[in-house]
């Protein structure tokens, strides 16, 4: 199983550093591999996530996720993506983009930083969205029960985690549009577009995910009417796992914002950043569906929220960006703490239950009225 599963990420591997190699020799080689590193640590969450929405799919889906969707990740998040930014905020055509990438990459560097609050604000809001969304959910299975069931309650309120999003983005360009004019306004005209790139952002969210959302509830309706063999189930279905696929993409790509810009610390050659950040990507890929078809989450029920939590904090780290530079080892590893935490925690609640003790795990499973 984990050779099948893995066997494309394995051949990908292979190709581009062999490609490293022939481009830019044996420092191109070790530029790459520390680059496939760094992308898998910045978004192991992301595989936790996306695993949780991909095992509700078809295997088709599942493929498609695994191969169309690679296309998109690798060539649109981690090659197109950085172009259309430079191309988009300096007014140029993408061949002036892709040009100056390849012939005057500090400039090019330069720009890409000068976007980064834009992308920050855009991606912050996306994923607050996710993990404000997921903690005010009243669940059976809760980890930090103390936190989460008051939570809970406050989820009952009509579009709380909306208004908790834009409070935190008025305040975030505010500070920013602040600080900006307190030395000299080289950067306050930019505290609008922080303000529009993380309203842009919210409405991302709430178009995708409601369509997403919409066509899984009404898939759920039609399962439940006895399945009478209309062809609507099935013009359906495909309905809700197009929207769930196109979901699983603007979630990788809000992920992939932090592994772009914080490639820039280890080079700003747009070759090899697309190389190491594509081998990244694709093992991030694989090990979301290993996880799917090992059945980890539902074998570690904490995983899910771990990986939550790791986006909340994700979200949180993008929106001081704009502002504050924080060293990407900070931001891979607040991701594994998080994840490795709530794996020990099910870890522990399974060996629980297998010695008969059913104190924890009662205890974890109670709903909570």
């Amino acid at each position: 199983m984990l050779l099948k599963t893995f066997r494309w990420s394995f051949a990908v591997t292979a190709v581009g550093l062999a490609l490293g190699v022939w481009y830019g020799g044996w420092t191109a080689f070790g530029v790459i591999a520390i680059l496939a590193v760094l992308e898998i640590s910045l978004s192991f969450d992301n595989a936790v996530v996306n695993a949780g929405i991909l095992k509700k799919m078809s295997a088709f889906w599942q493929k498609i996720f695994l191969t169309v969707g690679v296309l998109i990740a690798v060539f649109g998040m981690r090659l197109a993506f950085p172009v259309v930014i430079v191309a988009v905020t300096a007014k140029k055509s993408p061949f002036e983009a892709v040009n100056l990438a390849l012939t005057d990459k500090d400039r090019y560097e330069q720009l890409v930083t000068d976007a980064h609050p834009a992308i920050a604000a855009f991606g912050g809001m996306f994923l607050l969205m996710i993990f404000l969304d997921f903690i005010f959910e009243d669940r059976d299975i809760k980890w930090l029960g103390w936190l989460e069931r008051p939570l809970a309650k406050l989820g009952k309120v009509d579009m709380l985690s909306v208004c908790i999003a834009l409070i935190v983005l008025l305040i975030t360009s505010f500070t920013f549009a602040t600080h900006a004019h307190q030395h000299g306004g080289a950067h306050a005209d930019k505290a609008q577009t922080v303000l529009l790139s993380g309203i842009a952002g919210l409405i991302t969210y709430m178009i995708v995910g409601g369509l997403s959302g919409f066509f899984e509830d009404r898939l759920e309706e039609e399962e439940e009417r006895e399945r009478e063999g209309e062809r609507s189930a099935v013009v359906l279905a495909g309905q809700a796992a197009f929207f769930m696929f196109l979901y699983l993409e603007v979630l990788d790509a809000s992920f992939s914002f932090d592994g772009v810009i914080g490639a820039f610390a280890i080079t700003n050659d747009i070759v090899l950043m697309a190389l190491g950040l594509g081998i990244g990507a694709m093992y991030v890929r694989s090990l979301t569906v290993y996880l799917v078809r090992q059945g980890t989450l539902d074998d570690y029920v904490y995983l899910e929220h771990g990986a939550h939590y790791a986006i909340g904090a994700l979200a949180v780290i993008l929106m001081v960006t704009i502002q504050y530079q924080i060293n990407e080892v900070i931001t891979g590893l607040v991701g594994v703490v998080l994840i490795g935490w709530s794996f020990w925690s099910s870890v522990r609640r399974n060996r629980a239950a297998a010695e008969g003790d059913g104190a924890v795990g009662a205890a974890d499973e109670a709903k909570v009225p």
